[in-house]
């Protein structure tokens, strides 16, 4: 459909270093993004700028330096760290007389080659089609208006305005879909309510080492790998906490800096599993030098996705890359967990983190003593089933003392299944 240059796998990267920091990217982060990309790097080429030129980004100087680098190292794609219209990147095809790929395309071709559920190839597709239907006028530019022919009687249509119109309806199409998809997993969130079994969600900045956490606390065996966006499709697996019982925790795509919108609209539904949660995971790679940066960016995401007020605690990953650190739990004044600092590799720090969640999704526990008649053994059953009875004895009348601990979502569990409130057979001590 496009009038383009064939891409490739050599690259040269365009950098500009802008006076207002809002504007500035990362050049390391360009390169993790470029080799994630399985792309190799020949030449980088930075400059600096106040603001962007209109016609080629980087100036008409800089833009000829570029097409030098690209012709003496013979590469067939330029790799711009920022977010082109689509006239520059026209204009900047025409003089490099190669491919031109701006940030946003770079993370979407990334994401198009880590999609792996359905939802997910769904949901890449739909960003991409909406970051190409602004760019369909390049293919096109030489094409005359149609004319008119049996049943085409009329102004008649030009061949940007059938490609328009084809990719709303496939745009449309991709919504249905992915609507019926929502309703799905809105389906298991209600039973999941329902059954009142606690979510807790992984959240932090790409490459973190979120799925190595995951894998290590499910023993699970999701796609970890030193890359970003290694992740992209949910994945959810039980685990058992003390003190709450039976847990869900899921796994989410990775955040990162200037997001494209495309992407965040594409991915809301996947992150409804983030803003539903009862508690987040933010997950941070302690040993990377940007690491405010990026936690700053991530609660960036999180207010745009909705999901800010859901509590958090803070997960200092990769500790076994830093001298002196031993896993420990932070705790504020009053002795509740704000952080836990571990190594997913290293299998080290995880029963302080499983620690830190229990205290945290268990706020709500509820301790009583029951005087149990022995009729009501059913209750008596229910209570050791989720280990909830901490001490046991038998009255003069012969029914059971029981001194419990259970959490408030057990209380309401047991009330439904009984059809009545325990608190009936509550005595003071």
């Amino acid at each position: 459909m496009f009038d383009r240059y064939e891409g490739g796998e050599q690259a040269v990267l365009v950098h500009v270093n802008f006076a207002d920091e809002n504007d500035r990217e990362d050049l390391d982060e360009l390169g993790l993004l470029v080799s994630s990309a399985g792309v190799s790097t020949l030449a980088v080429v930075t400059t600096s700028r106040k603001t962007p030129d209109a016609k080629y980004y980087i100036g008409t100087g800089k833009a000829e330096e570029v097409a030098q680098t690209v012709q003496a190292e013979g590469a067939d794609i330029v790799i711009f760290n920022h977010a082109l219209s689509p006239s520059q990147e026209r204009n900047l095809e025409a003089i490099f007389k190669c491919r031109v790929l701006d940030r946003t395309g770079l993370i979407l071709d990334i994401f198009a080659q880590r999609a792996r559920t359905h939802e997910g190839k769904l949901q890449v597709e739909l960003a991409q089609l909406r970051h190409i239907s602004t760019r369909l006028i390049r293919g096109w530019t030489h094409l005359e208006r149609q004319k008119g022919g049996i049943g085409l009687r009329g102004p008649g249509e030009t061949q940007l305005e059938t490609d328009r119109r084809l990719l709303r309806a496939r745009i449309s199409h991709i919504l249905g879909r992915l609507e019926k998809v929502s309703k799905q997993r809105e389906q298991g969130r209600r039973s999941r309510k329902k059954a009142e079994v606690p979510t807790v969600s992984l959240v932090g900045y790409t490459n973190a080492g979120k799925s190595t956490l995951f894998n290590a606390v499910t023993d699970s065996e999701v796609y970890a790998a030193d890359q970003l966006f290694a992740t992209l499709d949910p994945t959810l697996r039980k685990i058992d906490i003390a003190d709450v019982g039976e847990t869900i925790l899921a796994d989410t795509v990775g955040f990162i800096r200037h997001l494209p919108h495309d992407l965040v609209a594409a991915f809301k539904a996947t992150l409804t599993e983030t803003r539903e949660a009862d508690l987040q995971l933010h997950v941070v790679d302690v040993a990377d030098v940007r690491r405010a940066d990026n936690m700053e960016q991530v609660a960036e995401v999180l207010q745009e996705i909705e999901a800010d007020d859901v509590p958090q605690l803070l997960v200092f990953n990769k500790i076994d890359l830093l001298e002196d650190i031993e896993p420990h739990i932070e705790r504020n004044d009053e002795g509740k967990p704000l952080s836990v600092w571990l190594s997913a590799q290293r299998n080290l720090g995880l029963d302080l983190l499983l620690q830190a969640i229990s205290e945290l999704l268990g706020l709500n526990m509820v301790e009583m003593t029951l005087d149990v008649p022995s009729s009501e053994g059913r209750l008596r059953a229910m209570l050791y089933q989720i280990n909830g009875i901490m001490q046991e004895s038998i009255s003069e009348t012969g029914s059971w003392v029981l001194g419990a601990r259970i959490s408030t979502i057990d209380h309401q569990k047991i009330n439904k299944q009984l059809g009545y409130d325990i608190e009936k057979w509550r005595v003071e001590h």
